[in-house]
């Protein structure tokens, strides 16, 4: 097959799998808590890299282990429960669309923590960003402090996820990201077990079948979305470059609003211009 070929495949798969992530946290938001969703997600997509797991251990050095662990926290545990407790009160797609504001706080935390030298051009993608962002919120017709604090969530989560992008390319760049991916979900799996096994969990099933729709979701999406697609990305990072691979920003908005209006939810002219917006000071940012 040809290899442009296989990198659009991968690219267009990875667009709908990462987009769909909001989609099945409401699903298991239907029968499950958002500790429980963002729990089973995490252990599932540990599960899923458990094989990648038990090599990565030997090869990489152990005094890399504290810092791969908050990388871990940063990338993947902290945010699972961030977007899981946002969309307790919150659209998919409003989560999907916010979710396209990582590579800007990258920027920002690499600018702020490191002083890495910034263009102007990525400056004013910065600030385009914060704009865009504050305007979906209130394209959304946000006039309530519950509603802008449960947008935070999601706002907080994208930022975890920047700045732990900022700390893997000072830090951990020489290592094989795979290892750092399957070491890292490992320890959230571990760390998320207890808190999935310290309420109710098991008494949900008792009787009812919608549980099992949302179990199934919340497996989806740590096995999918969580897992194979971390594999995934990083093999389009090694076959298309790290540019096209970024370009999955843009496609996971898009398919995140698809599946929110099949769902039902209200989706605005002005919600998806202020998208553009944050896409577009994304695209600043990221443009050499």
């Amino acid at each position: 097959m040809d290899q442009r070929l296989l990198n659009w495949g991968i690219f267009l798969l990875l667009s709908l799998t990462w987009g769909s992530s909001f989609i099945l946290m409401k699903l298991g938001l239907e029968s499950f808590n958002p500790y429980q969703v963002a729990s089973l997600r995490l252990i599932s997509g540990g599960l899923a890299l458990l094989p990648f797991f038990l090599k990565a251990i030997r090869e990489v050095p152990k005094s890399k282990l504290p810092l791969i662990i908050v990388s871990g926290l940063l990338g993947n545990g902290i945010p699972a429960y961030l977007f899981c407790i946002a969309e307790t009160r919150i659209d998919s797609s409003l989560a999907g669309m916010l979710n396209s504001f990582t590579p800007v706080f990258a920027l920002f935390f690499g600018l702020v923590i490191f002083r890495a030298p910034v263009a102007k051009r990525q400056l004013i993608g910065l600030a385009i960003g914060f704009v865009g962002v504050i305007c979906l919120f209130l394209a959304k017709g946000i006039n309530t402090n519950e509603y802008w604090y449960y947008g935070f969530f999601v706002v907080l989560a994208t930022a975890c996820y920047g700045l732990n992008i900022t700390i893997v390319h000072h830090y951990l760049k020489g290592h094989a990201s795979m290892h750092l991916v399957a070491i890292s979900l490992f320890f959230m799996a571990v760390f998320a077990l207890p808190i999935l096994l310290s309420g109710n969990f098991f008494s949900l099933f008792q009787g009812d079948d919608k549980p099992w729709m949302s179990l199934g979701a919340s497996v989806l999406l740590g096995v999918m979305g969580t897992g194979i697609a971390s594999i995934l990305f990083y093999q389009l990072i090694r076959s298309a470059g790290t540019i096209f691979a970024s370009m999955v920003t843009y496609g996971l908005p898009i398919v995140a609003i698809g599946w929110g209006l099949l769902a039902g939810e209200v989706i605005n002219m002005l919600q998806v211009l202020c998208l553009f917006g944050i896409m577009g000071g994304v695209y600043l940012v990221n443009r050499k």
